[in-house]
């Protein structure tokens, strides 16, 4: 049984999807933190995702496709889950980073545009970011 079988509503397909991209995620550096199951768990809860759909997201050997929301605020609203399960730990990887470019790609970025706010995301979510853009983010 396919995977689109077993989780016919196409929303809580994305939901399932975007859960396992950030499980993945979590898992890349070889083990899931405190911080990360604890923000997983938090997510599973906020996506709806069951006991047992987690189980099955949860095991090693199972990957499954991106579905990109057709809104770019929702893709970013995606992006920005993923970093936080990253930043859980307070540090990001190299191969964090490279499932990063893979998800925000499969999410509809281009190479360019993904690059880019990838870099302005991990500046925002590691603190070093500049005053200009502080003082941007502060007023909008």
């Amino acid at each position: 049984m396919s995977f689109t079988d077993l989780y016919g509503n196409p929303e809580h397909r994305k939901n399932v999807a975007h859960f396992a991209a950030m499980a993945t995620l979590a898992a890349s550096d070889g083990a899931i933190s405190a911080e990360e199951k604890t923000m997983l768990d938090n997510f599973a809860k906020k996506l709806e995702i069951s006991e047992k759909e987690y189980k099955e997201v949860m095991k090693p050997e199972n990957k499954f496709p991106i579905e990109p929301p057709v809104d770019s605020e929702k893709r970013l609203e995606r992006l920005y889950d993923l970093f936080r399960i990253i930043f859980a730990d307070h540090i990001i990887d190299d191969e964090e980073m490279v499932l990063l470019k893979k998800y925000a790609i499969g999410l509809g970025f281009s190479g360019d545009s993904a690059n880019k706010v990838i870099e302005r995301s991990v500046a925002i979510f590691s603190g070093k970011i500049d005053f200009d853009d502080y003082l941007y983010l502060l007023k909008h």
